[in-house]
Parts: C-alpha cells; sequence; structure tokens
C-alpha cells in the first residue's frame, strides 16, 4: 500500500513542526537531554528513574539530517551524539542500544568511519557484560535477578558487535537472552509482561512481574510494543523463524486489542482506564510494524502490518497528538506515558515518543 498524497503531506508536516520544536530545544537548553514534559515543557526536576532517554535527542537530530541535508542539523548531531561518547562503557544501565543505536550507529552508516564504529561495538560489549549465565539473560538495572522486555530493543547491538567482531561469545549472550525473553514474557496469546523474576543461585524462572502496567498477568502497551520490533530486529541479525513468529504474534494481539484509531491505553487489561492513549506505544509500534511488513514472508500480512503502520501514523499527525496547534507546548507527541505507577510523564510528550515518530515517518517519507 502506498501512502495517499494527504498522508504525506502530513509527514513532511509534521518533520517540519519536530524541526521547529527541536531547535527551539537545543537553543533553549542546550546540552539538555529531557525525558518527558511537565505541562508540555521539557525543563524540570522530574524524576528520571533511570537514565535511558539520552540517545534519543541526537537521533531525532540525525533524522532531521538526513531528512533535510542541512548541515546545521548534522552539527548538532554530532555534538549531541559526543556527549553521550562516555557512556558506552556505562555498566549500571540496560538501555545502551537506545544510547548508541539512534545516535553513533546513524553516524557510522552515514560516514563509514570505523572510529565511530568502535564506539558501537564497545557498547554492545559492554552491555554483554550484563548477561546472567544461569538464567541466560541480560539483567535489568533494576537488580541481576530481573529481566525486562525492554532489553529486546537493546539486544540488537550486542548482535552487531558480534557481527563487526566475530565474536562467539557475544553472539551466543544476545541469542539466549531472546530465546530466554520469548520464553518467559511472551504469552501464547502474543501479549507481554514487562518482567520477569529469577532465582539468581538456581538460574530457575519464578514469576512474571510489572513495574509500569497494571497488573503482572496484564500487557503494558509499550512493554509489547518493544517485543513486537525488538524480536524483529533480532530475526534480522540470526533469520531464525521463531523471533519473527513472536514479533509477528505481538503485532496481532495489537492490532486485535486496540482501537480502531490505532493508539492503545497504557495497559489493554487495565479496567476503565483514567488516561485513553500511550501515544509512545502507537509511534514503537508503527515503527516495528513497518518493519515487519518487509520481513514477513506473507504477502497479506505484509499489506496488514504496513496498512495498520499508516493507519497509527494518520492519527498520530492529527492535532489531537501533535502538538501543532497547542501553543507553550515544547514536545512533538502529545499523550505519551512514561511510568504511570510513578505519576512521571503522565500525558506528557515523552522523547522516546518523539524520536519513533520521526523514524517511522522517515521511513514512509523514504519507501514512499
Amino acid at each position: 500500500m502506498v501512502p495517499r498524497a494527504s498522508l504525506l503531506n502530513k509527514c513532511y508536516m509534521a518533520l517540519e513542526f519536530a524541526g521547529r520544536q527541536l531547535r527551539y530545544l537545543i537553543e533553549t537548553y542546550p546540552d539538555y537531554f529531557p525525558m518527558y514534559t511537565v505541562n508540555g515543557k521539557w525543563k524540570h526536576e522530574g524524576e528520571a528513574w533511570t537514565n535511558w532517554c539520552e540517545g534519543f535527542l541526537g537521533g531525532q537530530l540525525w533524522l532531521l539530517y538526513e531528512h533535510t541535508g542541512d548541515p546545521w542539523w548534522r552539527e548538532k548531531a554530532e555534538h549531541y551524539s559526543r556527549l553521550i561518547e562516555h557512556r558506552k562503557t556505562d555498566r549500571t544501565v540496560h538501555d545502551l542500544g537506545f544510547l548508541f543505536w539512534p545516535t553513533w550507529k546513524r553516524w557510522y552508516d552515514l560516514t563509514g568511519d570505523e572510529s565511530i564504529n568502535q564506539v558501537v561495538i564497545e557498547a554492545g560489549r559492554t552491555l554483554a557484560l550484563r548477561f546472567q549465565e544461569k538464567g541466560g539473560y541480560l539483567c535489568s538495572f533494576v537488580a541481576e535477578n530481573s529481566l525486562f522486555i525492554d532489553i529486546m530493543m537493546n539486544v540488537g547491538i550486542i548482535f552487531y558487535a558480534a557481527q563487526q567482531t566475530q565474536d562467539e561469545r557475544l553472539w551466543d549472550i544476545a541469542y539466549r537472552h531472546c530465546l530466554t525473553t520469548r520464553r518467559v514474557l511472551v504469552r501464547g496469546d502474543g501479549s507481554t509482561a514487562h518482567e520477569g523474576i529469577f532465582d539468581t543461585e538456581t538460574g530457575e524462572f519464578l514469576r512474571q512481574s510489572t513495574h509500569q502496567g497494571w497488573r503482572s498477568d496484564s500487557s503494558w502497551a509499550r512493554g509489547l510494543a518493544w517485543a513486537l520490533y525488538g524480536f524483529g530486529t533480532a530475526y534480522t541479525f540470526t533469520n531464525d523463524a521463531r523471533f519473527l513468529a513472536t514479533a509477528e504474534s505481538c503485532a496481532h494481539y495489537y492490532i486485535e486489542r486496540t482501537p480502531e484509531h490505532g493508539v492503545p491505553p497504557n495497559d489493554w487489561d487495565e479496567p476503565n482506564p483514567s488516561l485513553p492513549y500511550e501515544s509512545s506505544a502507537a509511534a514503537i509500534a508503527a515503527s516495528g510494524m513497518w518493519n515487519l511488513a518487509k520481513l514477513t514472508g506473507d504477502p497479506t500480512r505484509g499489506r496488514l502490518y504496513r496498512e495498520y503502520a499508516l493507519r497509527i501514523l494518520d492519527t498520530l499527525t492529527e492535532p489531537e497528538f501533535l502538538a501543532i496547534e497547542t501553543p507553550g507546548w515544547e514536545g512533538v507527541l502529545k499523550h505519551g506515558i512514561y511510568h504511570l505507577r510513578k505519576g512521571l510523564g503522565v500525558d506528557e510528550s515523552v522523547m522516546w515518543g518523539d524520536y519513533f515518530f520521526l523514524e517511522v515517518i522517515s521511513k514512509v517519507i523514504r519507501d514512499a
């Protein structure tokens, strides 16, 4: 399906608006890495919970440079990428893919500069140090006994480092993490749990849990979107059909449970949620489904994923979600949720939502 001209026009308009918002952000708050807005404003003293968003600002700047060719965006993209280079050895988080894939990996893809590539590889090696041998998983930042579904969006950087260096140990770590996540966090209906808890002495899987969903046995929308996208990425590295099947199962759960407009609530199972939308989950899912449309071997399913991604994008480019008609709002995409339980970034703009929104727009324009 080719996106109709009106949707393409909305995509170009959204990119231009994002450029204005990002220019304002980096000129008003130089060298500042926001996570979420408070009343539409990026600069505040709200809790961070963990440091995982610093790659999404630079990633948006790289996307704008790729779209416009304007050297000003490239200069800023390089600057904000360099500001996080030291994180390549950060062993306190499980999010190094989020930091270095949108920034240094995009930079390397544009230049072929091997010194840039080495930063990406080192980040992958650092992330692999979180591997828990007995359980066969990369542990979350919370504790050694904790596995997050989010890590499926980061494990690709380990596959990449293994591929670049021919390191079989790295490859095994990434592969086993995906198999464990698939086994313990993805349910038979395609829904996902946010967290898995293990016995670190024996490696035994104990139970599913959650920090951001309604209940441990419910399905947190952003977590499922991470799985949808992340297992698709794992398939591109491994060609393991199990990972593609898992990504497609998550995609079908998303499609079947979400309202016609394509934007889910924070958790599909929560009765009478106070807020109807979690727009960042929709942006991630749209980008992941655009990828799946090319990965699946079934033309019918390929059309389904492509058309559904465009449906989400059609919704997100409307003023209800795009802040283009909201004076004083500093983000791009409204109605995102960071952490509902903690009351952080609730019904606001969130930096990853803006990034994946621009990413899927860039893919649609490129493929049109």
